[in-house]
């Protein structure tokens, strides 16, 4: 049985240039990708958004802007369903809490997820491990280094 799979993502740019990058091992595999993940039923994206930023980085967001919907047909790396992912724009409401790593898949013992900041002047679509990941990176490049 073949399905949908909406998922939301935040592009979170602090002062400095950098995106906000987590990694990530689930389901027997490291993958790293922007923060956010899987809208629940009967949640709009907005609202899926935010929530993902509280379970993830325990972080209030403002959302100002959508950035890029999937365009193309990607099947999930997990299951049998068609991958939609949204991205958007997001500020922190206050400065974020986390123990921002500087190495890959850096995890605190106990735990499969890590933040990093990465310039976007040096981003490159293999920082990321999914497909739409790796056309938004090419898109912020186009965008931030103008």
């Amino acid at each position: 049985m073949s399905y949908f799979n909406i998922r939301v993502y935040g592009l979170l740019i602090n002062q400095n240039q950098e995106v906000l990058l987590s990694d990530e091992f689930e389901g027997g595999r490291y993958f790293t990708k922007f923060p956010g993940g899987g809208l629940e039923l009967g949640e709009g994206l907005i609202d899926g958004l935010k929530r993902e930023f509280m379970e993830e980085c325990e972080a209030e967001v403002e959302v100002f802007s959508h950035f890029y919907t999937t365009d193309f047909y990607e099947k999930s790396s997990f299951n049998e369903s068609q991958v939609i992912s949204i991205y958007y724009l997001v500020k922190a409401v206050h400065p974020l809490q986390l123990n921002f790593k500087t190495e890959v898949f850096d995890f605190e013992e106990g735990l499969s997820q890590s933040f990093r900041w990465r310039k976007i002047s040096e981003l490159s679509q293999e920082d990321v491990t999914f497909r739409t990941d790796k056309k938004v990176v090419e898109l912020l490049k186009v965008v931030y280094e103008k």
